[in-house]
């Protein structure tokens, strides 16, 4: 999930601006997601939620995670994600899966033998996040470079 939590990092504040009676602006953009992976993937993604959700920029977001691994995640499985501000991309990054859940001292950590997980990460928000539409794509890779888990989430 350090992975995930790095990518949401970047593309949480993922906002838009909705006018108001008062004359004010107010943000109202929430984040949605698919799981894009197949059916045979290793990881399957039950539920993902966001909190707050929408994000705030320079405050704490919680990012909770189930899903269940079929088999076992070890050294070397990794994810490719990619950020998106609209058309541009902001981020193209590997993550080494071990190496981040390790680093944010994860409750869950490599070997990742096969069992259902919840996992929930909190990360610190920059202040200065852009308010505009974001794309998440992250595709996980298991050790033996075989299709782990997909998942794609965006600014509704």
């Amino acid at each position: 999930m350090g992975a995930g939590s790095k990518a949401l990092n970047w593309g949480a504040g993922a906002l838009s601006q909705v006018g108001t009676n008062d004359g004010g602006v107010h943000t109202a953009t929430r984040w949605d997601w698919v799981d894009c992976g197949e059916p045979t993937d290793v990881i399957q993604i039950k539920s993902l939620e966001i909190s707050p959700d929408p994000p705030v920029p320079g405050k704490n977001l919680t990012i909770k995670a189930s899903g269940t691994v079929s088999d076992l995640i070890a050294e070397g499985a990794y994810a490719d994600v990619v950020v998106k501000l609209g058309l541009i991309k902001l981020l193209t990054k590997r993550f080494d899966v071990c190496e981040e859940l390790d680093n944010a001292n994860s409750t869950l950590q490599c070997p990742i033998k096969p069992d259902e997980y919840t996992i929930e990460e909190t990360v610190a928000l920059p202040a200065e996040i852009p308010r505009a539409k974001f794309q998440v794509s992250a595709r996980v890779f298991t050790q033996e470079e075989l299709p782990a888990a997909c998942v794609d989430l965006w600014s509704a």
